[in-house]
């Protein structure tokens, strides 16, 4: 029984070399728990910047969308704008060539000396015509 009553006896409370390997065992511990507390509280900042990240991404990108859809707009109006305008220019370039005919035939019946000018090949050609270059801003493009 003595042996028994021995290895009890000689538990980690009396032995010093125990008291040193627990000390080191519960520092040990000790650092690993927080060491795993600062891995957790780094991971959620991570998650708290990607998140916030996301939220700027998607208000960047909604304004993005929305820009977008009033410039698509503007281009609408001014494609519309455009072809209403190239259907009148169409339309009086007929017409002077109409006139010019008409003043030519009287002309020739009353044989008087006229001097008919031409139609304007630039009208059939306006993106000929001389004009002013001037830039357009990317600013002008989205105000309101």
């Amino acid at each position: 029984m003595a042996p028994v009553q021995q290895q009890l006896s000689s538990g980690s409370d009396t032995d010093p070399r125990y008291e040193v390997i627990d000390e080191r065992k519960r520092k040990r511990m000790l650092s690993n728990r927080e060491s795993a507390k600062r891995s957790r509280m780094k991971k959620q900042k991570q998650l708290e910047d990607l998140l916030n990240e996301v939220n700027t991404l998607k208000n960047e990108n909604s304004q993005l969308v929305q820009s977008i859809s009033i410039v698509s707009q503007r281009y609408a109006e001014i494609e519309g704008s455009n072809n209403i305008l190239r259907a009148q220019a169409m339309e009086l370039t007929e017409r002077l060539e109409s006139l010019n005919s008409m003043l030519q035939i009287l002309g020739d019946d009353n044989s008087l000396a006229m001097d008919i000018p031409e139609g304007p090949e630039s009208l059939m050609e306006p993106w000929q015509l001389p004009c002013l270059v001037q830039p357009i801003m990317a600013s002008e493009m989205f105000h309101c």
